[in-house]
């Protein structure tokens, strides 16, 4: 969740013999408000709130007996991630000119500037052609794409293609 998003989580619990339940929290973020008669978690992160909020847990009881919901964590970032989706024609030929018999998938490479392709996407597919790189700082990105065949050869670099990934 990004800084100024407002959070909920409500969890369902019914108490046979029609009890009073009972809820408590362990490792609470210090942005929220828990509600110990239902549960309920909530708040708004500001910031400062950065951070990833792990092994939060909810316990509820009847009294006699306790129940828990499985550890869970909660991420809250400054920034809105984004997305590229990046499509190609596959090749049909080697490049000495013949035919191209065992494609095996495509590398895609990615970075902040000309000739950064310290990122890789590894597709181990021939038949895909198009592909969603997610969770990218908004930024200008570089990328170039590559062949590979059976044998793992691998082609030379495609031409640059440049994008630019605002947040969703």
């Amino acid at each position: 969740m990004l800084i100024g998003d407002d959070y909920s989580f409500t969890p369902s619990a019914n108490g046979s013999n029609g009890g009073v339940l009972s809820f408590s929290i362990r490792n609470q973020p210090r942005w929220s408000t828990f509600d110990s008669a239902t549960g309920r978690v909530s708040g708004q992160t500001l910031p400062g709130d950065e951070g990833v909020y792990e092994n939060i847990q909810i316990e509820v009881s009847n009294g006699s007996t306790n129940a828990s919901l499985p550890d869970f964590s909660i991420t809250v970032t400054d920034t809105a991630f984004g997305s590229m989706t990046l499509s190609w024609v596959a090749p049909t030929e080697n490049s000495d000119g013949t035919p191209l018999t065992d494609l095996a998938g495509y590398n895609i490479y990615f970075g902040l500037s000309q000739g950064d392709h310290s990122n890789r996407v590894h597709i181990n597919n021939p038949s895909i052609s198009t592909y969603m790189v997610e969770n990218l700082l908004p930024d200008t990105y570089y990328v170039v794409a590559t062949s590979f065949n059976s044998l793992n050869v691998e082609s030379t670099y495609s031409n640059v293609a440049v994008k630019t990934v605002t947040s969703e």
